[in-house]
């Protein structure tokens, strides 16, 4: 059970960077998007833009809260950021799985709880989604101030299960680009369908 160690700043530089890259593609891809486009499905069984989101959103609704509670709790405990911070073989293997799969919810069976419900989604599960962004770069500066290998944050499913912290905001952040890259798809799919 090795932990895999990597520079502090150079950790959290790169999550921030992903999740600014996120934030831009969200803002100019999906946030002009009609009602009509958020939802329109690439196929039966497949996710419409609003509904990836709206699982991103569902998601973040229970990580983003976890982790703010988590974090509070460590600086209150004097804990400080090292030099390395450190990640576990079972977070790298969910991330690594979610980050090499084309349909992430063919991967992990998303449970009813946290599976999108809306049909007919407005332009608000984009700007909900845009601000789960904002209040995941918030969480990355205060994770930049304590030892984030050292936290641990339970997972929805099953809560006796924490994760470091480290790994629980690679995954979040994993699986909120493989979600853009399937809602990105829909997009694609339903462009050349109506061209």
């Amino acid at each position: 059970m090795s932990a895999s160690s990597r520079d502090t700043t150079e950790f959290f530089d790169q999550l921030t960077n992903q999740v600014l890259a996120l934030r831009v593609a969200a803002h100019q891809r999906l946030r002009p998007l009609s009602i009509e486009q958020l939802n329109r499905r690439p196929g039966y069984d497949k996710w419409s833009v609003g509904q990836c989101l709206e699982h991103l959103n569902i998601l973040s609704g229970y990580y983003l809260p976890s982790v703010k509670a988590r974090l509070k709790a460590a600086q209150a405990k004097g804990s400080a950021a090292g030099a390395k911070v450190s990640s576990g073989w079972l977070g790298r293997r969910f991330t690594n799985a979610i980050r090499h799969t084309n349909e992430p919810e063919e991967l992990f069976k998303v449970p009813k709880q946290y599976a999108p419900t809306g049909v007919r989604l407005t332009g608000t599960v984009v700007e909900a989604f845009n601000r789960q962004l904002d209040e995941l770069l918030r969480l990355l500066l205060l994770a930049r101030q304590v030892d984030a290998g050292a936290v641990r944050v339970p997972t929805p499913l099953r809560p006796w299960l924490k994760l470091r912290l480290t790994d629980v905001l690679e995954l979040l952040i994993a699986s909120y680009q493989a979600y853009m890259r399937q809602a990105e798809q829909a997009l694609a799919t339903n462009a050349t369908k109506h061209a």
